[in-house]
C-alpha cells in the first residue's frame, strides 16, 4: 500500500463501494477521516437507509474512491447520495471502474486516490453508522489534484438550479433547498426540525439552506 494516499484524505467527497455475493453497490459520502497512521485506520459515516450501508455491515469490507476537483457531474448522477437494493451502478463503466485486490470496485474517473477498508468496529449513531476500519490497500491515482469538497461541488460541478426554483414561497410558507441533491421543501415554520431528513438523499436538516 502506498501510505501517501493518506495525504489526500480530508473533508471531501468519496465514492463508497461494497459487494455482497454477485451484487455491487455504491453511493457518495462526505465523511471519511484518518484515525491513526499505525495501524493505518479510518472511519466512515454511512446513512442506514443506503443499501451500501447494509452490505458493509454484513461483509465488513468496502472501498472508497476519493473524488478530485476533476470529477464530473455524471459521477454524481450515477452514484448519488443514496443507494438502492436493485442498483447496477457500475454497469457499462469498464473504462472508469475496476476491481482491486479485495474484489470490490474502485472508481477511477475524476478520483485522485482510493483505499480499501476492513471494518474492525462500528458505532450506532441513530440514522447513521460510524464504521472504523483498517486500511488494507490503497493507491494514488492523480497526485496533482486537490480533493473535491461540497463547496467546490456546488460552485463548480453541479449545474445551477432552474430559475423557477428561486421563486419565493407562498404567503406564510418558508422554502428550504437541500445543498446536496437540490430537493425543495416548503415548511410552515422558518426553521427545520433538527431530525428532518431529506426524502431524496437522506441528508439531515444541517444540509438545507433557506431560500
Amino acid at each position: 500500500m502506498n501510505s501517501t494516499v493518506f495525504f489526500k484524505i480530508g473533508y471531501g467527497l468519496y465514492v463508497l463501494s461494497a459487494r455482497e455475493g454477485q451484487k455491487d453497490n455504491a453511493c457518495i459520502i462526505n465523511t471519511l477521516a484518518q484515525v491513526t497512521s499505525s495501524p493505518a485506520r479510518v472511519t466512515i459515516c454511512v446513512n442506514k437507509q443506503n443499501y451500501t450501508h447494509d452490505m458493509i455491515q454484513r461483509t465488513g469490507v468496502f472501498n472508497a474512491s476519493i473524488l478530485s476537483e476533476k470529477a464530473q457531474f455524471r459521477t454524481f448522477q450515477r452514484f448519488g447520495f443514496q443507494s438502492g437494493r436493485a442498483a447496477e451502478k457500475f454497469y457499462g463503466t469498464e473504462n472508469q471502474a475496476e476491481r482491486v485486490g479485495n474484489g470490490l470496485y474502485i472508481w477511477k474517473d475524476g478520483a485522485n486516490a482510493w483505499l480499501s477498508g476492513k471494518v474492525v468496529d462500528s458505532i450506532d449513531l441513530g440514522t447513521h453508522t460510524l464504521f472504523v476500519a483498517d486500511v488494507t490497500d490503497g493507491e494514488i491515482l492523480d497526485p496533482g489534484t486537490d480533493s473535491a469538497t461540497y463547496s467546490f461541488y456546488h460552485k463548480n460541478i453541479k449545474p445551477a438550479p432552474p430559475k423557477k426554483e428561486e421563486t419565493p414561497a407562498a404567503p406564510g410558507k418558508y422554502r428550504f433547498r437541500c445543498k446536496i441533491c437540490g430537493y425543495i421543501y416548503e415548511s410552515d415554520t422558518d426553521t427545520l426540525p433538527p431530525d428532518f431528513v431529506c426524502p431524496l438523499c437522506k441528508h439531515g436538516a444541517e444540509d438545507f439552506e433557506r431560500i
